[in-house]
């Protein structure tokens, strides 16, 4: 796995956050981009990925039932936590941030979805879109008045309709899914996938180079397309999976 953050070519500072982590059993990995103005964004992000990261530590495993409610709950933990500060501090109103979050084990994964950063997944040579963006054109795409390409180019393709810290509640979109020998996952801000359409995504995915060298490539893409806005990725790729039963 590799993960790195990019402030990019124009914002002065960097509101998104991340956190990466594998052990034997399980991989943990989060993508969180704030917003709210510089120092509000950093505080929201930084406060999420903290926050689910803690919860979500102990889930040593896919295999029990409460799995995804636990991934769920922690988002919500985190908005609750986000939410109760922007109601106490006024230099903090307005602020949020989206929160992606992919669990990996031999069993499956299961992802936590809340605003528009995104969740690939390579497989068979296949790039495939997990998540779905909570935001406007979304929703003008889901109803058929835009399409695809057109939402990219949006004026408003920036703004979210669901995101961690904002309201006083949250509900965010859980699901699971088999995991195989062979797939490459990428957790991503909108700085990156806004930049980078899904078939140049797909090739550089598709190279045999180390993640290490695979995030600079993907960082150094958005960055060469005009850098717009701060750029994250985490890039987890599966060697082996273990089967039932066995170490």
């Amino acid at each position: 796995m590799a993960a790195r953050t990019d402030v990019g070519r124009i914002r002065q500072g960097n509101e998104d956050s991340l956190y990466a982590d594998a052990s034997e059993s399980r991989g943990l990995f989060i993508v969180a981009d704030g917003m709210g103005g510089h120092a509000a964004g950093e505080v929201a992000s930084e406060m999420a990925v903290a926050i689910i990261a803690d919860e979500l530590t102990a889930l040593e495993t896919l295999d029990a039932p409460d799995s995804q409610g636990r991934v769920a709950e922690a988002l919500r933990r985190a908005n609750d936590a986000i939410y109760r500060r922007t109601v106490l501090e006024a230099d903090k109103q307005g602020m949020g941030t989206t929160a992606s979050v992919l669990v990996l084990s031999d069993s499956g994964y299961v992802i936590g979805q809340v605003g528009d950063s995104r969740i690939y997944l390579l497989r068979d040579g296949v790039l495939r879109q997990l998540t779905k963006d909570h935001s406007y054109v979304q929703e003008q795409v889901d109803a058929g008045f835009l399409t695809p390409e057109q939402a990219r180019y949006h004026p408003y393709s920036n703004v979210i309709t669901r995101c961690v810290g904002a309201n006083e509640a949250v509900e965010p979109d859980v699901f699971a899914g088999p995991v195989q020998s062979g797939d490459v996952f990428l957790v991503a801000s909108d700085g990156l996938t806004g930049m980078v359409d899904d078939r140049r995504l797909q090739q550089l995915l598709s190279s045999n180079a180390q993640p290490r060298r695979v995030v600079d490539a993907l960082i150094a893409e958005a960055n060469g397309r005009g850098g717009l806005d701060n750029i994250t990725a985490v890039l987890v790729q599966v060697h082996a999976v273990n089967a039932p039963g066995r170490d």
